[in-house]
């Protein structure tokens, strides 16, 4: 589903992702683990397009995004972000619109869905995520885990593919995480192809199929969960997992 080849990217003279490759199949989870500066995020951002890259190759399907700015890769991300969502570290939810207003703008002004379908969808996502309750509510007065499963419905919304997921959970408290990664744990189980930013070791040992570890801009580990996380060879992994893990 999602294949990255080769990446290289540098803000001025700083590299910030050197030669990385991954391929996420379609349906499968993937979780980018490493400490900050590692380069975890800018790779995420630059699938969907909102960091560009100086060289590789990022596929998304049969849709290749080209590094050179331009209307071939305008026309590219039109495509891609079709496919993929994004959900971030803070919630990004339209303050002057209510929940459920939040959830249905995508399908009505970019797949032009008829509103009462579109108010359908949005009360069954709601529903999924636990904030049924909640639809005709202003972002404002929920809480941060209740924005980020609105943030998250609104994703679904527009039948993604895939999800990226960019630390969810770094603003919330530790109930909040709790209800958002479980949410995260329920769309695994339905199939739902993600790759996620985190910390929560015990989400990735128990949701992904692949865990890849980041330093510096490279990839200095990746292999099924019980392997990277219960008998990691690479002593950056070992030391970041020590340092997370409290050890």
């Amino acid at each position: 589903m999602i294949s990255i080849t080769d990446i290289w990217k540098s803000f001025g003279t700083a590299p910030v992702l050197r030669g990385v490759s991954l391929e996420v199949p379609a349906g499968q989870v993937s979780v980018l683990l490493g400490g900050s500066g590692s380069g975890k995020s800018t790779l995420l951002r630059m699938i969907n397009g909102l960091e560009t890259f100086d060289r590789g190759t990022v596929k998304v399907g049969d849709v290749e995004l080209p590094a050179i700015p331009g209307t071939e890769r305008d026309a590219a991300l039109l495509k891609i972000r079709r496919k993929v969502g994004m959900v971030f570290q803070k919630f990004h939810l339209f303050p002057h619109l209510t929940v459920l207003q939040n959830v249905i703008e995508a399908p009505v002004q970019v797949l032009r869905m008829p509103v009462p379908q579109a108010i359908t969808l949005a009360r069954q996502l709601l529903d999924k995520v636990g904030m049924g309750f909640k639809a005709d509510a202003m972002p404002g007065s929920l809480s941060g885990g209740q924005q980020q499963r609105v943030a998250i419905a609104r994703t679904l919304a527009m039948s993604p593919d895939a999800i990226l997921f960019d630390e969810p959970t770094s603003a919330l408290d530790p109930k909040s995480t709790a209800e958002v990664l479980d949410v995260m744990r329920d769309l695994a189980r339905a199939g739902q192809g993600m790759i996620v930013v985190t910390h929560s070791i015990p989400f990735a040992r128990s949701v992904a199929h692949r865990v890849h570890v980041l330093s510096a801009g490279s990839i200095v580990e990746e292999g099924p969960p019980h392997e990277v996380l219960e008998k990691p060879s690479s002593p950056v992994t070992q030391q970041f997992l020590k340092y997370v893990q409290g050890a």
